[in-house]
């Protein structure tokens, strides 16, 4: 007995696109096990009094009393918006401390936030002038906008008098 053509025909579509679904995420698969992002530090950094032990419950501190920044404790910054409607680039504002910083007496910090893509060629991110902000007045923090131009493997770099603080994230949607 043999099949009807017709429906051979739609079978065989019907596989290809199976397989084909299949392949997009076995490269998103790929991409992400590609990355090596920057984990939380084993012992744990716990930045100066009277800052937080922990930022929040998905959250590390990673860096010294002379700069820190808060990562997601599985390395992914996930489904970030864009800036305006008609940018293509993913919007992620990024936090610093450092110990000893007034906001007050320096509300544009000369904080600079770089970013190179790993994985493969990208332009390097846009960033943004730094500001400053607090939630508790004894705990000022800086932040810094950024512009990521593609989802992807990136190293981010903070530099602030000196000290430099660099890791490793996964941008996805």
């Amino acid at each position: 007995m043999h099949a009807h053509p017709k429906l051979q025909v739609v079978l065989s579509i019907l596989i290809i696109l199976f397989v084909s679904g299949c392949g997009g995420s076995a490269r998103t698969f790929d991409l992400a096990r590609a990355c090596i992002v920057t984990k939380q530090p084993d012992p744990p950094f716990v930045p100066p009094a009277p800052y937080p032990v922990t930022p929040d419950a998905n959250s590390f501190w990673l860096g010294t009393n002379a700069l820190w920044t808060a990562l997601p404790l599985d390395g992914t910054w996930k489904g970030l918006s864009h800036y305006t409607p008609n940018d293509p680039t993913f919007r992620q504002v990024t936090f610093w401390w450092r110990q000893g910083y007034d906001a007050h007496a320096e509300p544009q910090p000369n904080l600079t936030v770089t970013g190179t893509r790993l994985d493969l060629s990208a332009t390097p991110l846009l960033s943004g002038p730094a500001s400053n902000g607090w939630v508790q007045p004894d705990q000022p923090f800086m932040d810094v906008g950024i512009n990521v131009p593609t989802l992807g493997c990136w190293r981010i770099t903070g530099t602030y008098q000196g000290q430099e603080l660099s890791y490793t994230v996964l941008v996805t949607q």
